[in-house]
Order: structure tokens, then C-alpha cells, then sequence
């Protein structure tokens, strides 16, 4: 009898257990989130913001909104980086300036006629805040839009506040190789690899650290940071909204796989502009999806397998009016991550280069600047091109990575 009555009690206590609500994780709170433990920053100052359509609170509020309600502060500037202020211009499309209509505030494009605010775009400005979400690869531009702000406020004995937000493909996996300088540009300013694995507010007190800015100058730099993040974690694990941060970036789907793939822009292959899931897919009209993703799967590559598939790229407004191989049907790939915390996106990259070059001699074309900038590089291409293995061709930055790595140490947050 006694044994029968442990195991009703047992039983129950397991119910209860089932039945108990289980803790939800906490939210990640972003920066903006934060900014009331900062008010001694704001008061009284003339505000300018770098921003964009990613910048919302928790409570689904946007910064303008926040600074604008923040009694004894008022917002003077605001600045949109590329694709503008929206998010809704296509990607390497000129901005132009203009005036917000509603709070009469002027709107610099530094996407335009200047990527650096000048200084009578700053005349009014006592203070110029950061706050944009990155996608955590060196070729996206936002990056470089922050630190050309932050020279440009150095310049002007401006302070500068960064809100910082996740890196949305986690801020654990660094990945690449390191640029080198001669080969700066736009869509690669200083020498960190392709996945660097940083939050924008670590990356500026990088930028500001190393002496990277025009001139050695630095910045007053605050940072605001996140709660609640940690590092391991990618984005749909913060209980945050997913913004596209710009038109070809719909979700975190070809966030993951972006860092590689984008290294297709700089050929003559389409990585999927114009079609619904950009940076998924990849392929030209020449291109045997069947022969070409059998050739990808027989590489093993981890955490990832390929799937033939076709697509025909078309315009769409604000993110592709006119995309490679606009209206013409391709033979291409679908890519499918199976444990994205095994894959490496920028090795897979160089695996499909590597291949397309092998497969369609007769086809395949390097857009030459625009890879070897992408790359930060011209020595991978040339690697491919005389035929060295891909795994030499990654060994040889392994000293600059570890180098990297050290410096990298030092600006973490979290």
C-alpha cells in the first residue's frame, strides 16, 4: 500500500512538472532600449542621428520617435546610409538628400554626393548617435558609414554614441581572410575578415582603438550596449522583430548564407537578385543545376547540401529593377544550411567560385575588381586561377587570422 502511494506521488509530481509553465528566455534588450541610463549624454544637446528603418526599440518605436519624446533634446540631422533613410533604395543606388516632412528635421544622404557628413551638415550638432543593424559581414556597407561618421565627428569635437544591436549570425564564428589595405574600398574599409563576428558597438571601439580612422583621429566614443545577449546566440534566439536591413536581405535565412555567396557578385553568376530568397540561390542560364549541385555535395561540406533548382531573376522594385540575367531563365542552386552552427559560409563561397571556374571554362567570368574587393584580395583569385586547393588557399591566412584574433579580444563587450 505504501509503495502504491510513492508511486501516485511520483506521478503527480511529474504532472505538476509538465504541466508547469516553463521560464521563457529573456529578450535581448538593444541598445536603444537602454538609452534612459544615459540622459546625462543627451541633455540639452542638439542631436543627429545615423539611422535607418532598423532602428526600433523593443516596445516597436523608432529612434527618431524616442529622441524626439526625450524632454530637453532636440533632433537637428538626420543621416541615411546606403539604400537611404527607408531602407528602400536598391543596393548601390544614390541617395539624395532631403527634409523629412513630418518633423521638418533635414535628412543627409551619406549615400550620395558624400559618404562622410561634411561639416555644415554637422553645424547644428552636438551630439550624433549611431543606430543601425548590421549583418555581420565585412562586405556591408553600414559599417563603414559608422566609421566615416565617426571620423567626421572627431574632426568636428563631436561626441559619438553608438546603440549597439546583435550581430545577427552570432558573435562567435569569425571566419575569412583579413584585408589588405591596397584593396580597400567601400564594401571592405580595414583589415577584419569577411565574418568578423562582432556587434557594430564592438567594431567602433575597434575602428577607434586601432587608430583606423583618416588620420589616427578618435572619436569620444560611448557605446550603449545590449542586455540579455550573448554571444553564441543567433538572431531568431534574442526574441527580437527581423527587419530586413536592406531590400535583398529578407531574413536570416540569406543572412547565414550571405558572408560566401556574395562572393558570386563579383562574376558573371546571379546569387538571386530579383527573385524572393536573394543569396539562397545562385546560377546563370549556362549553368547544369543537377550536375553542378551533385559536384557541391560531393565536397561534403560541413552543415550545408545543395539542391538543383531554376529561377528566372525579374525586376522588383527597390531591390532589383534590373538584376543579372533580368527575364531569362537559370539553371542554378538552392542552398539549404543543416546545422548552421557547423557550416562556414565564406569557405563554401570559394568552393562554388572554385567550381564554376573548373566546370564552365568557356562560360564563367570574373568581374575582377568587384571580387577582388569583395575578397579585400587579388591573391584568391589568382590562387583559383592556378589551381591551388581550397585548403591552402585558407591556410594561407591562418598567421593574419590568428593576429587578428588577438586584437579582437580587446574591444569585445560581452
Amino acid at each position: 500500500m505504501q509503495k502504491n502511494a510513492q508511486v501516485v506521488f511520483l506521478l503527480s509530481f511529474l504532472f505538476l512538472i509538465c504541466k508547469s509553465p516553463q521560464k521563457q528566455p529573456t529578450k535581448v534588450r538593444v541598445g536603444l532600449d537602454n538609452i534612459s541610463q544615459y540622459n546625462e549624454l543627451f541633455q540639452n544637446k542638439r542631436v543627429g542621428i545615423v539611422t535607418n528603418h532598423t532602428a526600433y526599440n523593443s516596445h516597436h518605436k523608432h529612434i527618431i520617435d524616442v529622441f524626439l519624446e526625450m524632454p530637453d533634446v532636440k533632433v537637428t540631422a538626420l543621416f541615411g546610409p546606403e539604400h537611404g533613410i527607408r531602407g528602400s533604395a536598391e543596393a548601390g543606388a544614390k541617395v539624395d538628400s532631403e527634409t523629412d516632412p513630418l518633423r521638418h528635421v533635414p535628412i543627409y544622404s551619406l549615400y550620395g554626393k558624400t559618404r562622410k557628413p561634411m561639416p555644415e551638415m554637422l553645424k547644428d550638432v552636438d551630439l550624433l548617435v549611431f543606430d543601425i543593424q548590421d549583418i555581420g559581414a565585412r562586405f556591408y556597407t553600414y559599417i563603414y558609414t559608422m566609421a566615416y561618421a565617426m571620423e567626421a565627428a572627431a574632426e568636428q569635437g563631436i561626441p559619438f554614441v553608438v546603440c549597439d544591436r546583435p550581430n545577427p549570425i552570432t558573435g562567435v564564428k569569425v571566419e575569412g581572410n583579413i584585408l589588405d589595405p591596397k584593396f580597400a574600398s567601400f564594401v571592405g574599409l580595414f583589415p577584419i575578415p569577411v565574418r568578423h563576428g562582432m556587434t557594430v558597438g564592438e567594431l567602433a571601439r575597434m575602428f577607434n582603438g586601432e587608430g583606423w580612422l583618416a588620420n589616427g583621429v578618435k572619436a569620444d566614443l560611448t557605446v550603449i550596449p545590449l542586455k540579455n545577449w550573448r554571444r553564441e546566440m543567433w538572431f531568431d534566439q534574442t526574441g527580437l522583430t527581423f527587419i530586413k536591413p536592406s531590400p535583398n536581405m529578407p531574413d536570416l535565412a540569406s543572412a547565414t548564407v550571405y558572408p560566401g555567396i556574395c562572393l558570386v557578385e563579383g562574376t558573371n553568376v546571379s546569387a538571386g537578385r530579383g527573385t524572393s530568397i536573394p543569396f539562397q540561390v545562385f546560377g546563370a542560364p549556362w549553368v547544369d543545376g543537377a550536375q553542378f549541385s551533385n559536384a557541391l555535395n560531393a565536397l561534403r561540406l560541413a552543415g550545408v547540401d545543395f539542391k538543383d533548382t531554376v529561377f528566372t531573376p525579374v525586376p522588383i522594385e527597390g531591390a532589383a529593377l534590373n538584376p543579372k540575367y533580368k527575364n531569362r531563365r537559370c539553371g542554378g542552386v538552392k542552398i539549404r544550411v543543416t546545422n548552421r552552427d557547423r557550416f562556414q559560409p565564406f569557405r563554401g563561397g570559394l568552393e562554388i567560385i572554385n567550381l564554376l571556374y573548373r566546370m564552365y571554362p568557356d562560360s564563367f567570368r570574373w568581374r575582377e575588381s568587384g571580387f577582388d574587393r569583395l575578397c579585400g584580395t587579388d591573391t584568391i583569385r589568382k590562387a583559383i586561377i592556378a589551381g591551388q586547393p581550397i585548403d591552402k588557399i585558407v591556410e594561407s591566412w591562418r598567421e593574419d587570422f590568428a593576429d587578428f584574433m588577438q586584437i579582437r579580444k580587446k574591444y569585445l563587450l560581452y
